[in-house]
């Protein structure tokens, strides 16, 4: 089922949560809301579900107004961040609840309930668990579960609000794959709300990046990541190191250095240049050609790559991203005066759109 979000906005009280929001999510695809607390991004997801009213705007579902339909109308299932499992009711009894309640006249007969829950049981992976109760499951599996519950009632539209977020970092990439590979099997259209920004870029097909009750980008996970429209996305996806200077004839002026830029930027006496730190190249301090100067503060090596912390001499830190083994052959040191040479620069011109 198709979703379009058409020109929504809310408010609570004098708080604007949502300011003439516009999105299209077609049929089958795993789409992610991510943005910082406070954005917009779960009133929008109950939205969608019915749980919340709207001010202004609608919610098309496959095409038809839905916007006063009640939640029970729109045929979606909805998962929250901490399960809401009945905890008098075994894991079994707890997937088949929405079909048991369901009216007479739609609701399956027993032994269909049953076998629609052992086999969603099994496409969770947690067959053997269906007679324990939910204090008896860890978080991750109380997780599962609750998707399995929203998923047995055959929903249009599959609805997470935070999904993982009470659970930690090693249980949570696991559900993130699990949950990548199980959208793949059953295709339903999928909404997820994130202020991960890796679940969200590893999960997705399209990632919505959301502030201030307003959307700032769409796309793919490696559009927004490598192409940022606007200043908020480039920093708030993944690390990144800003320059504060002025665009003239193809380089941004940084102080007294001038550091070269790709495409056309119109001259600028304002700008802001983001640079992420696997965008650096780390040379010698007496190393020929442009570069900014700065010094060596400290060098965490683990795994494969160095993040090397710098000093410039106005006193701003700098972030450097290198393999261990390049930093070993530079022979490079905590103290060492280096030159720190941006290989990419994304600017942007007065906190507006991006200029090229």
């Amino acid at each position: 089922m198709s979703i379009a979000v058409r020109n929504i906005s809310k408010h609570f009280g004098a708080f604007h949560a949502l300011d003439n929001v516009s999105i299209d999510i077609p049929s089958g695809e795993l789409v992610a809301l991510l943005g910082p607390s406070g954005c917009g991004k779960t009133t929008l997801l109950r939205i969608i579900a019915g749980l919340e009213s709207v001010d202004q705007g609608q919610i098309l579902l496959e095409g038809d107004d839905a916007s006063d339909r009640h939640v029970r109308e729109r045929e979606v299932g909805f998962v929250f961040q901490h399960y809401a499992l009945f905890r008098h009711m075994t894991v079994f009894d707890n997937v088949a609840f929405g079909l048991r309640v369901k009216p007479r006249k739609f609701r399956p007969s027993e032994a269909e309930i049953r076998k629609r829950v052992t086999r969603l049981l099994e496409l969770v992976q947690l067959g053997w668990l269906a007679d324990r109760f939910p204090s008896q499951l860890s978080g991750g599996q109380r997780q599962r579960i609750a998707l399995a519950r929203a998923l047995a009632v055959e929903p249009k539209v599959l609805l997470l609000d935070e999904p993982f977020g009470a659970l930690d970092a090693k249980v949570r990439k696991e559900l993130r794959r699990w949950l990548r590979q199980l959208h793949d099997e059953i295709h339903v259209t999928s909404v997820f709300v994130t202020h991960d920004q890796e679940e969200a870029l590893e999960v997705s097909d399209r990632v919505v990046l959301m502030n201030k009750g307003q959307v700032e980008q769409i796309g793919a996970p490696h559009e927004v990541y490598d192409h940022p429209a606007t200043p908020f996305v480039a920093s708030f996806l993944g690390s990144v190191n800003l320059f504060h200077g002025r665009v003239e004839d193809g380089h941004l002026h940084v102080g007294e250095h001038a550091l070269q830029v790709g495409g056309e930027h119109d001259a600028t006496d304002a700008a802001i240049g983001f640079v992420r730190p696997h965008e650096f190249d780390l040379l010698p301090a007496n190393a020929p050609g442009s570069g900014l100067p700065a010094r060596i503060q400290r060098v965490i090596a683990i795994g494969p790559l160095a993040q090397v912390e710098l000093t410039r001499h106005n006193g701003e830190l700098l972030e450097v991203s290198i393999l261990r083994d390049s930093l070993a052959v530079l022979g490079l040191r905590e103290g060492d005066e280096v030159s720190v040479r941006p290989r990419h620069i994304r600017v942007f011109n007065n906190n507006e759109k991006l200029a090229a």
